[in-house]
Order: structure tokens, then C-alpha cells, then sequence
């Protein structure tokens, strides 16, 4: 069966917005992950993934990860902050140009040129426009570098933040598949959204 012809991977090559640069994990980045995003229940709580019970987790993770880099078709960006931007928290971290979360491709079909987006933001960084800017750029890369047709994503209907971060990025509510997903709340719905190249090369 043929491929798409028009992809062309890049891997996750550093992409940089108003406010952040999207760019490679590293190994040093485990004790951000851990402390910012990933050992927090309210960040996991509509994730698959149960929260890093100490660094360690978060190590391993970042370590497979990174492995992966190698693979071209393989995107996993770190979200850091800009330090002269108003996301310098209290805390320092955006200061310290540290992760404050990740966005990324968690399912891709070559064929049809389809890639499903997910992400997770450090709580303390939610209602900022953070995740909507960095899925922004993640779409623009996708379809105007990468050369895909269709760019999906779905949330659960009890976090409809998320949706609103989807909305946010011109994309479309498609229907809630009943009882469709998975999550650290068991068996739940899943609201989908999706966008394609016409509709984006039609809105810019």
C-alpha cells in the first residue's frame, strides 16, 4: 500500500512562538518534568498515564523519549517559556528555562497523512494561552513542513478546557464517541476534533 507521498518528517526540530520555544527533550529535563507537570493527579487526571511517583519515572520516560529522537517521524516537543515573557512565574521556572509541559504526536497514519495531537501542561500554567499557542504552531508545522492532510485530537467531555484549546486552533468538533477512550477515571467518552490542510491553508 503507498504512503502519503507529500510527508516529509523532520523529527522535533526546536519551533518558536511568541512566548515559548517548542523544542527536544533532554536528560536534564527530569526533574522539571517531574516537579512541573507530571507527578501532579489534577495534570494526569483525564491522561492515560498515572503520575510519576518520584523522578526516577519521569528519567525513564525522558530516556525512551529521547532514544526515539533518532526516529524522524518521532515528535515530542518540550513547552519552555520564553524568559523575557509574562509566563515567568513565581516559581522561577520559566526563568530557569525549564518544561513546563508537552505537546506531541501520539498516533499517526502515513497513509491517509493523519497525526493525532496530545499534551499536558503544569497546572500553575493553565488559562494562560499557553497550550492553545503551542498547539497552534504544532498544527502550522504539520501541515506547512511536514505536509499532512488531517491533524486529530479528542478530550474528555468533563475537561472541557481542552476542547476550548482545540476550538481556539480552527478546529472542528466532529461528535463524542460513547465510552470510546480510556483514562485514569476508567472507561470514558471521547470528544473529537480535527482539522485539515484545505481548512488551514483556507484560513491563512
Amino acid at each position: 500500500m503507498k504512503i502519503y507521498p507529500n510527508l516529509n518528517h523532520t523529527g522535533s526540530i526546536p519551533i518558536t512562538t511568541d512566548r515559548l520555544v517548542l523544542r527536544p527533550f533532554v536528560i536534564q529535563d527530569d526533574a522539571a518534568m517531574y516537579r512541573n507537570w507530571a507527578s501532579d493527579p489534577e495534570v494526569t487526571r483525564f491522561l492515560r498515564w498515572q503520575p510519576h511517583a518520584d523522578v526516577s519515572v519521569s528519567h525513564a520516560v525522558l530516556c525512551d523519549w529521547i532514544a526515539q529522537y533518532q526516529n524522524p517521524a518521532w515528535y515530542q516537543w518540550a513547552i519552555v517559556p520564553k524568559p523575557d515573557t509574562d509566563l515567568a512565574m513565581e516559581d522561577g521556572a520559566a526563568q530557569r528555562g525549564e518544561p513546563i509541559g508537552t505537546i506531541g504526536a501520539v498516533d499517526m497514519n502515513e497513509i491517509t497523512g493523519c497525526v493525532h495531537i496530545g499534551y499536558a501542561l503544569g497546572q500553575q500554567y493553565w488559562h494562560h494561552g499557553i497550550m492553545s499557542e503551542a498547539l497552534l504552531a504544532v498544527i502550522a508545522h504539520f501541515f506547512d513542513t511536514v505536509g499532512m492532510q488531517r491533524i486529530e485530537s479528542m478530550h474528555d467531555p468533563d475537561n472541557p478546557h481542552s476542547g476550548d484549546v482545540m476550538r481556539k486552533c480552527g478546529m472542528t468538533y466532529e461528535g463524542t464517541h460513547r465510552m470510546a477512550d480510556y483514562s485514569n477515571r476508567g472507561i470514558v467518552d471521547a470528544c473529537y476534533y480535527s482539522i485539515l490542510c484545505t481548512e488551514w491553508k483556507g484560513r491563512n
